[in-house]
């Protein structure tokens, strides 16, 4: 039975004894915690066998011996985290080839030998940590192809050298710790005279002292009024050392707001592209102006910055800063050369550009987004507005999920009546009756925006159909029934192979998100794990879609036959 078993998570227990090596018959399983506890001994290879594991936390326990090289078959793994055991050895060269990994923490272990270059190859890796360990030799040069990282800690190992100047390339990367480096070696020098030395050195330690004085004096006066700043919410607050003179750039870059910087206008306010003198390009969605300080627009504002700060993840878009002043409000965001998914779709050009695996991986990197803000977060975060006008695109078609203005916290245990809120064409039908905001809202949207990027257009008549059929108890009729190839966009050549499986299955899970029944459509927790996990089974055809199938107790919905 407990083969079929997919979930298991025993952590913050008092578990001891040992990981049995039955663990590995378990070949279904794609989330295993069992950190927080007081296992020991090592991690049975057997791990390896779990080829469906997305998810593997074994930190704060007592584990010993080496980490297994067989964790580098699994393939699916999105999290490894071993930190905080009395594990030994070398770090397995073999995990470079867990290429979908995005957080990998082995700090706080027996760990030695030098950071294998393999590491070099997870272009994916968002948090690397392998702090206070024992680990030698310098730092791969390879480390400058992790284009996607935002967290490196290397913190209190026995390395040397220097940061490699690869690294200036890491665009993505806002906290570095490598402390206790031993430094570039230095040639041999010839000794100074005492007399010489010991007045320069005197000199230098009272300068540093005297520095060091005007130092703490200004980071603590720049602290107050930050706080201060912030406390009041009146003035730009920005991830700078000086917010005044990024206001003032960015007032100086959109020649204050001009319409030809504009870059798009949404329902509570218009966004600006701004290149700053530095460089760096930002883009400003600038509040639109409102007689009424307690506004919707104003709500909108607070409700994404809150939602914002509290949100890491490479398919949601960075904040930056803030401005609220009764002059200018507006938010900071990074700048996507890419535009919305709407303008590519629209496009016949981008559109032909776009192919069938670059709109996987949007489908994929949205599920994966929705999933971490409905079951990561604490309390989960309801988007409520998931449309293609929202969903924007750097320059390699990396989808980020943008305007969260009116997103909600979940709260816990109560109701969540909220106002009506969305695009309409992606809104869930139950909205139309009841305004109880829950994760099934987004998971709808989900499925309207699947099909759009499968079809290269809304779906308006399929969900028509939908809705009519599911109104109906009788029996389908011919015109009912339509061909999976029939709705691909027709500027693409039709999917093969592999990449047609993946489709059919993107297409199956959309149709279960659109189900009229809001308990009866997946979490999307599930549709992210369906995505990356396609069944090998279906054939490599583009199967029969049926519409307005009757649902069954089972909720079994729209199965392809």
């Amino acid at each position: 039975m407990l083969k079929c078993l997919v979930d298991l998570q025993l952590h913050n227990n008092n578990l001891t004894g040992t990981i049995p090596t039955s663990i590995g018959n378990l070949v279904n399983l794609t989330t295993l915690h069992l950190h927080h506890n007081y296992l020991s001994e090592s991690i049975p290879e057997e791990v390896g066998m779990l080829r469906c594991l997305i998810d593997l936390k074994l930190h704060v326990n007592n584990l010993t011996g080496n980490i297994p090289p067989e964790l580098g078959l699994l393939a699916n793994l999105v999290t490894l985290n071993l930190a905080a055991n009395r594990l030994s050895g070398s770090i397995p060269q073999e995990l470079g080839d867990c290429m979908r990994l995005l957080n990998l923490s082995l700090s706080n272990n027996r760990l030695g030998e030098n950071i294998p270059l393999e590491l070099g190859q997870l272009n994916g890796l968002e948090s690397l940590d392998l702090a206070g360990n024992l680990l030698s030799g310098k730092i791969p040069e390879q480390f400058g192809a992790l284009q996607r990282l935002e967290m490196l800690n290397l913190s209190h190992n026995e390395l040397s050298g220097s940061i490699p100047s690869s690294f200036d390339d890491l665009i993505s990367l806002t906290s570095v710790d490598a402390c206790q480096l031993d430094g570039v070696p230095r040639k041999k020098e010839k000794k100074l005279p005492i007399l010489i030395v010991l007045p320069i050195f005197g000199f230098l330690v009272l300068s540093l002292i005297v520095l060091e004085f005007f130092l703490l004096s200004y980071c603590k006066k720049l602290k107050s009024t930050t706080n201060e700043q912030v406390n009041n919410a009146n003035l730009f607050s920005i991830w700078s050392y000086d917010g005044k003179m990024v206001y003032e750039n960015i007032i100086e870059a959109t020649e204050n707001f001009s319409d030809k910087y504009c870059v798009g206008e949404g329902g509570c306010g218009t966004v600006y592209r701004a290149a700053l003198p530095n460089g760096q390009v930002l883009a400003v969605k600038k509040l639109h102006a409102s007689s009424d300080g307690d506004s919707v627009n104003q709500k909108a504002f607070t409700s994404e910055i809150s939602t914002l700060t509290e949100i890491r993840h490479h398919n949601i878009i960075k904040l930056y800063g803030f401005c609220s002043h009764p002059k200018h409000s507006f938010l900071v965001y990074e700048f996507l050369h890419g535009g919305s998914l709407r303008k590519v779709l629209a496009s016949n050009e981008e559109a032909v550009e776009f192919d069938w695996n670059k709109r996987l991986n949007v489908v994929k990197g949205l599920a994966d987004a929705l999933s971490y803000m409905h079951h990561d977060c604490s309390p989960p975060i309801i988007h409520r507005d998931i449309s293609s006008k929202n969903v924007l695109f750097d320059s390699e078609y990396m989808a980020h999920i943008s305007d969260f203005g009116t997103s909600r916290f979940m709260k816990p245990d109560s109701s969540n009546w909220t106002s009506f809120a969305g695009t309409f064409g992606y809104t869930a039908p139950e909205l139309a009756y009841t305004m109880e905001v829950n994760e099934k809202c987004d998971v709808y949207s989900f499925g309207v925006l699947t099909l759009e990027v499968i079809m290269g257009e809304h779906p308006g008549d399929i969900i028509s159909s939908l809705s009519s059929s599911s109104l109906s108890s009788s029996s389908l009729s011919i015109g009912n029934r339509i061909l999976l190839k029939d709705v691909l966009h027709q500027r693409l050549p039709p999917p093969t192979n592999g990449v047609a499986e993946q489709v059919v299955v993107a297409a199956k899970v959309a149709f279960e998100c659109l189900n009229s029944r809001p308990l009866c459509r997946p979490t999307m927790q599930q549709v992210a794990r369906k995505l990356s996990n396609p069944r090998p089974s279906l054939q490599n055809q583009l199967h029969l879609i049926t519409l307005g199938e009757p649902v069954d107790t089972n909720c079994s919905l729209l199965e392809f036959p």
